[in-house]
């Protein structure tokens, strides 16, 4: 006789790690996410380095609009 399994309970995305809208203890405004700070000479490597910064931590797809604003 087949087992019936209850169907999963949704997940806050505010609590799943795999989410964009996790946002980990250790991340906070006081976080430095690249160095150098951006001049006027260093735009191109700066936006690269927060690029990478910003795609490791799966929050760039709310830089770039992939993730569409939230209707309130």
């Amino acid at each position: 006789m087949p087992s019936r399994v209850a169907p999963a309970a949704p997940v806050d995305p505010v609590l799943d790690q795999m989410s964009s809208f996790y946002v980990h203890p250790s991340d906070g405004p006081t976080s430095v996410a690249v160095t150098p700070v951006l001049t006027g000479s260093n735009y191109h490597s700066w936006a690269r380095s927060m690029r990478r910064a910003l795609g490791g931590k799966m929050k760039f797809d709310f830089v770039d609009g992939s993730i569409p604003v939230p209707i309130d």
